[in-house]
């Protein structure tokens, strides 16, 4: 009997000890503590050394003020198109108020996990599967925005959303592959098409240029020879009238007359010579074999000329 008094006293004795332990309290930074005074909120421990009354005051919640990160599960999620999409992502928030965090929800965490995976089902339901791809910010800006407004009466802030993974059905999946190649393909044929093109018209471009070229060349060549012949033609028409010009002078000067029938002699002489060939029979006029009533005739011609 006394054994057992005894052990009822030590044990006795040892939970006042762990109790008045226990109401001496060290916080560390960036945690609270939630206190009730006979089952009522009494304080918000912050960092640092506090007492407690045994036996009345009572540690209710424990909280952390860091960024919570917190993995939303993945969902299937239909898009405006009727595509099936499996979305996951990560939720960041952090309290701000740990009293309305401990009383104004029963779990904080479970709340913010639930109306964000509502929040995203809603907003791609209202998107076509090829935009949803293109809307990852608009969506994780919409569903911070409602988890927010939503969060303030719990004292938490959502600082950001973001989605890790929005992956379609397989049989989607190869679908648009297909089309990304179809399209890649096409674009390779557009390309080779208009490289072709660009090449044969800077080859007519050159040939054209190459034949304008040419035709200027023989243009300017037909030109120049066209002055060469035209001046040719001049300075032979300068030198026969340069010619005549002496001879009529020669014939006006004294003793001009006997130098034209000498003239006219010698060359008579000299044609007649051609025609003479052995073995050869000329008939000539009487009048060509009087050579000195040839030249008289021509003398007159000049003279009455002359006149």
């Amino acid at each position: 009997m006394d054994y057992i008094v005894t052990v009822f006293w030590v044990g006795f004795f040892l939970y006042i000890a762990f109790k008045f332990i226990r109401s001496v309290r060290v916080v560390a930074a960036q945690e609270v503590l939630i206190v009730e005074r006979l089952g009522r909120y009494h304080q918000t421990l912050n960092a640092g050394l506090h007492f407690l009354i045994p036996f009345v005051d009572k540690v209710t919640y424990a909280h952390t003020l860091k960024e919570q990160a917190i993995e939303v599960q993945p969902q299937i999620c239909i898009t405006k198109d009727n595509v099936q999409v499996k979305v996951d992502g990560v939720l960041y928030l952090k309290i701000l108020d740990a009293q309305k965090a401990s009383y104004g929800i029963e779990d904080y965490r479970f709340a913010a996990i639930q109306l964000a995976q509502t929040t995203m089902r809603a907003v791609i339901g209202t998107l076509e599967l090829d935009k949803t791809f293109e809307a990852r910010d608009s969506i994780n800006h919409r569903i911070v925005e409602v988890v927010d407004n939503a969060a303030e009466p719990w004292g938490i802030q959502v600082n950001r959303y973001e989605i890790q993974n929005l992956s379609p059905p397989k049989t989607v999946l190869e679908a648009m592959e297909k089309q990304k190649t179809a399209e890649l393909n096409k674009k390779a044929e557009i390309s080779l098409s208009e490289g072709d093109r660009d090449s044969k018209i800077n080859r007519s471009e050159g040939l054209k240029q190459e034949a304008v070229n040419k035709s200027e060349g023989e243009k300017q060549k037909r030109i120049n020879e066209a002055e060469g012949r035209a001046k040719e033609i001049e300075s032979i028409a300068l030198a026969t009238a340069k010619g005549i010009e002496s001879v009529a002078q020669a014939i006006s000067a004294s003793k001009g007359k006997d130098a034209v029938k000498l003239q006219i002699v010698q060359s008579f002489i000299k044609e007649f010579s051609h025609l003479a060939k052995p073995n050869t029979e000329i008939v000539l006029p009487m009048d060509l074999t009087n050579i000195e009533s040839i030249t008289s005739s021509v003398t007159k011609i000049i003279d009455t000329e002359k006149r």
